[in-house]
């Protein structure tokens, strides 16, 4: 491919919805893309402004928050293997998401406590605790929220 064609597909796919670096380096590896080519093409997407790691940063972290109902620790997992930095995630994350994790948390085990079989309190409160942590929640939120329901 030359880099015309290659610049061509991405800004089509930047422009539908957001993506990362990381997501185009995939895309272009899988391409077979050289490496130098690829750095260019990259940096014209974000001179371009089609990929912007702190606008796909903010509307990952919200989507994830939202409708996958993922907890920060599970978010912030996901935005580390997408090679995001930290320091223009982690202001986000507490931006977005101080108080609804503990809403979110609250109505995920309140459904999850109605499905579960249980032969004690004790075995209960395990599964709920790694139901949620899986979900990327904290200790700490975890226990305040068992505790509550």
């Amino acid at each position: 491919m030359t880099e015309q064609q290659i610049l061509t597909k991405l800004t089509a796919v930047c422009s539908r919805a957001e993506h990362c670096k990381e997501d185009m380096r995939r895309k272009m590896e899988r391409w077979e893309v050289e490496d130098d080519m690829q750095e260019k093409v990259i940096a014209y997407l974000v001179k371009e402004q089609y990929i912007d790691e702190e606008r796909y940063a903010r509307s990952f972290i919200r989507a994830k928050k939202e409708y996958n109902h993922w907890g920060e620790k599970k978010i912030e997992q996901a935005l580390y293997m997408k090679r995001i930095p930290k320091d223009i995630y982690e202001p986000i994350l507490k931006e977005i998401c101080n108080n609804d994790f503990y809403d979110i948390l609250k109505s995920l085990l309140q459904n999850k406590k109605r499905s579960v079989k249980a032969s004690s309190d004790y075995e209960l409160r395990g599964k709920l605790m790694r139901f949620a942590m899986q979900r990327g929640f904290t200790y700490d939120q975890i226990c305040e929220v068992i505790d509550e329901i």
